[in-house]
């Protein structure tokens, strides 16, 4: 199994704290969503390392797994009790185990786990850890909006999981406990959800920020009034100033999508305007025009 080294994929040390991960992850993120890198054909597996780095580092029990055991961390519940029963039947004899191990002892012990040539007898008949399951869900943009839950079937089995709002094209998420049945009554493998997530709204959305264009006419660019726009949660009224110009931005706070896991947290919406040449004019319109274009 190649090591995986989450520190360096995040481009932090062990002593990191939890903002510091939470920055990485989120500056990482950003510079590699598949959606900002079309062409680049390494992104969305890049973007899936540096979710799995902060699946783990972000959790403090994994991260004292990691940070012991390495690219066996996962298997760490199966070391520590096959360790303990390796000290109790020892007894007064002492064990391999006690006091610190060396790499040498993991590794012997994760062959006899899980299916190394060398395994004792013992170790081929140690409860294994089931297969883990990779499954993929599709959605919309719309439905990631507000948290929901739904229901999918997993090897015949119905289960409910819970989709936070704010989540990611290419965000992967793991269901502890739901993946392959582990043989000799061992732990089960957990299950990998990917989300798929199609934009069919007129919003474009980087990070947590919505980006939009909104069409306006020339006769509101120069001499203002008010317009009504949709969101993602509603109407709102926008005030537009006397000459405005073509390519004009505007800031919405708090009107772009929502601060995935972080409960009533959103990002910006940020229209641009585009002003629209009327066509077909009449020529009355157009002596109106031209008697304009003079003064």
């Amino acid at each position: 199994m190649i090591f995986v080294d989450y520190y360096k994929i995040l481009g932090i040390d062990k002593s990191a704290t939890p903002k510091d991960i939470k920055n990485a992850y989120r500056k990482l993120a950003r510079k590699h969503h598949p959606d900002l890198n079309p062409n680049d054909k390494d992104a969305k597996k890049n973007f899936q390392q540096i979710n799995e780095a902060n699946e783990v580092l972000s959790d403090p029990e994994k991260r004292k797994k990691f940070d012991q055991y390495g690219k066996d961390w996962q298997h760490a519940e199966e070391f520590e009790k096959q360790k303990q029963y390796q000290q109790q039947s020892s007894g007064s004899r002492g064990s391999r185990f006690s006091g610190a191990q060396s790499g040498s002892d993991f590794s012997e012990f994760f062959e006899s786990m899980f299916g190394g040539a060398g395994g004792s007898s013992r170790g081929r008949q140690a409860k294994y850890r089931g297969e883990d399951y990779n499954a993929e869900i599709h959605l919309n943009l719309i439905d990631t909006f507000e948290t929901h839950q739904q229901t999918m079937t997993v090897n015949g089995k119905k289960i409910r999981i819970t989709i936070p709002a704010g989540i990611e094209n290419g965000q992967i998420i793991k269901i502890s406990g739901h993946g392959g049945p582990g043989p000799n009554g061992g732990p089960n493998g957990d299950l990998y959800i990917e989300f798929s997530i199609a934009n069919h709204t007129i919003f474009k959305r980087l990070g947590n920020n919505l980006y939009a264009n909104i069409d306006l006419d020339i006769y509101k660019a120069v001499l203002g009034g008010e317009i009504t726009i949709d969101t993602l949660n509603g109407k709102v009224k926008l005030k537009v100033k006397p000459e405005t110009q073509n390519g004009s931005k505007v800031k919405l706070k708090g009107k772009g999508f929502p601060v995935y896991k972080n409960d009533g947290q959103f990002g910006d919406l940020l229209v641009t305007y585009i002003i629209k040449v009327p066509t077909n004019l009449t020529e009355k319109q157009k002596e109106l025009f031209t008697e304009l274009s003079k003064s």
